[in-house]
């Protein structure tokens, strides 16, 4: 079987595939520096919980409908033309929060900017697949450490700009990240032209999208994503209440996701090397997300009348778990559905399977938010915790995992 899926050279400079994570760093940074200051900052504005919610998961929405689109018209035209199109209007998006006084405007600019987010986020995802070669672990674990970074720069740069011109002030920022990426992406990205597809009937996509080989990583994806969603929301607003202010509360995102992008890297090599299986490594990261949001939802309350460094440390350590059980769980899952997915339909596939990570993304902040609102925050976070458990036997069983699997008769999604 034929390894490299870019119909490029396989000793491709590592720098052409450099702007690729950045383009996963710029929807990480784009929404999480805006959801964590939204969390931190939601009695300022006025948002109840339920509202906080459904801002939070604007951004997430507009991708659960669009991503599975631009993901086949990636593989229809190419990974880079989608790449830098959904940059551009990823910046063109975030000007419209230099209005951003108001919830109204706010939501304006979060839904436009999570549309081109659909765009570039599963062509970069198909395009590292098809750059990967044989080591899929390798490359996806490194595109999740600079979504990591995304995830750990944007709260705290967030905070950063919020405290010195607001909203407004976050926006330019993101603006121009948008665009700098997109500039790197057209001079750097190789073009990696379409490959031929066979037509496909109603019922092969059907049954491509029901094998458990996509269903397990995607249901994967979705748990660990929905309490991610959830964390860079809540646990700033949990940290508000406990008296930690605005630095301090972001700060437990920026935590989360310093966590995350320290191990991707490590996961993704372990894998490679045949040392950690898919199955086991999924669930071990789902129970270690699973103990985050439980000690989140538990033990503030529990330490309320210790002081403010002692009420910090619970939530900090949810956020130690949370982050590791996520940077556990996705670059497995989506090497997994690397391996398993041929090359012409790279982008179908990673676009479905982000179609089913967002609904997570979204649904985890409305579910903690709409049960918080009828019976209190730690009981949404029970309930957080109660749906990933669940999501851990969907986790797909492979008997080897890696460069090892490859040898073998390569498996359908």
């Amino acid at each position: 079987m034929n390894d490299d899926k870019s119909g490029l050279r396989a000793d491709i400079s590592p720098s052409r595939r450099w702007p690729l994570y950045a383009a996963g760093f710029t929807t990480a940074f784009g929404a999480h520096a805006v959801a964590a200051g939204l969390g931190a900052e939601s009695a300022d504005i006025g948002l109840s919980l339920l509202g906080l919610g459904v801002l939070l998961a604007l951004y997430d929405i507009a991708e659960v409908f669009l991503k599975p689109v631009f993901g086949a018209v990636s593989d229809r035209v190419g990974p880079k033309p989608v790449i830098v199109g959904g940059l551009l209007a990823f910046s063109a998006a975030s000007l419209i929060g230099l209005w951003a006084d108001q919830p109204f405007m706010l939501a304006a600019a979060r839904l436009g900017q999570g549309m081109a987010a659909s765009a570039f986020s599963p062509a970069s995802s198909a395009g590292v697949a098809r750059l990967a070669g044989k080591h899929t672990g390798r490359y996806f674990g490194r595109y999740g450490s600079w979504k990591g970074l995304g995830y750990a720069i944007g709260p705290l740069l967030g905070a950063v700009a919020i405290i010195a011109g607001g909203f407004s002030l976050l926006f330019l920022i993101l603006s121009s990240v948008g665009l700098a990426v997109a500039v790197w992406a057209i001079i750097s990205v190789p073009r990696l032209a379409p490959l031929p597809r066979p037509r496909y009937t109603i019922v092969d996509v059907w049954k491509q999208s029901t094998e458990r080989s996509f269903l397990g990583p995607t249901v994967v994806l979705a748990a660990s994503t929905g309490a991610l969603g959830a964390a860079v929301g809540f646990l700033p607003a949990l940290a508000a209440r406990e008296g930690l202010g605005t630095a301090g509360s972001v700060a437990v995102v920026t935590v989360l996701a310093l966590a995350s992008s320290l191990v991707q890297p490590r996961i993704g090599r372990l894998r490679d090397r045949g040392v950690l299986a898919d199955r086991p490594g999924m669930v071990a990261g789902l129970l270690a997300i699973v103990l985050g949001v439980l000690i989140a939802g538990l033990l503030p309350g529990a330490l309320a009348t210790d002081g403010v460094m002692y009420r910090a440390v619970p939530i900090y350590c949810a956020a130690v778990f949370i982050g590791l059980g996520i940077g556990i769980a996705t670059p497995l899952a989506f090497a997994h559905l690397a391996d398993a997915t041929p090359a012409e339909r790279l982008g179908r596939t990673m676009g479905s399977a982000e179609l089913g990570r967002e609904l997570g993304d979204a649904g985890g902040p409305l579910l903690v938010g709409g049960v918080a609102v009828a019976a209190g925050l730690p009981w949404g976070l029970g309930a957080l915790a109660l749906a990933v458990g669940a999501a851990a036997f969907a986790a797909p069983v492979s008997a080897v995992s890696g460069s090892v699997t490859k040898t073998g008769r390569k498996p359908r999604v």
